[in-house]
């Protein structure tokens, strides 16, 4: 979806490393429903993993995505390496949704791709206040909604407010499930 990187208001026009360090561009993404969480894995919120975790079972089908961003940001609450923060996720929580290298997500030295889902956000409170802040965004790749970190997954109003954008067609020639483009 070259129009995303084109969009200024769009945040999947960017390529990040995964949690193994191979490329993914976040267009592969155009379409669904994502939800962007800055995550530790020493943080008083680290159980909210198994929360995340079952709201991706819960909704992948229905195109939810969860991407999970290792960031060290907050109280040095994540220290460890990909390999540690994998053997951690899948073996504490059993995650299964997509992660990636750590990043900053505040700072001097915070991620472009943070920066912009801060800018979207700024009137709901902008940057990430503490490890496990949400974004969602919506199936035509714009930021629509921050949920504080302390919003824990199975919260009435988060889950609706993922619901009715899960709700919302997907735009005319986002990408289907097989990744291919319709025609």
């Amino acid at each position: 979806m070259d129009t995303l990187a084109k969009d200024p208001a769009a945040v999947l026009g960017f390529t990040m490393l995964d949690i193994t360090g191979e490329p993914v561009a976040l267009e592969e993404f155009a379409g669904k429903v994502v939800l962007f969480v800055n995550v530790a894995t020493k943080c008083g919120l680290t159980p909210q993993y198994e929360g995340l975790q079952s709201l991706y079972e819960t909704y992948e089908d229905e195109g939810l995505v969860i991407l999970g961003f290792p960031a060290n940001n907050f109280g040095g609450q994540e220290p460890g390496t990909e390999a540690e923060i994998l053997e951690f996720c899948t073996g504490t929580y059993d995650v299964t949704f997509p992660m990636f290298s750590k990043i900053s997500v505040v700072g001097e030295d915070r991620h472009p791709l943070y920066a912009k889902l801060a800018a979207a956000m700024a009137e709901q409170g902008g940057e990430p206040t503490w490890n496990f802040t949400k974004y969602a965004v919506d199936r035509t790749g714009h930021v629509v909604k921050r949920f504080d970190p302390r919003t824990a997954p199975n919260d009435a109003k988060f889950v609706a407010e993922i619901e009715r954008l899960l709700a919302e067609p997907a735009p005319a020639g986002a990408a289907d499930e097989g990744g291919e483009t319709p025609a």
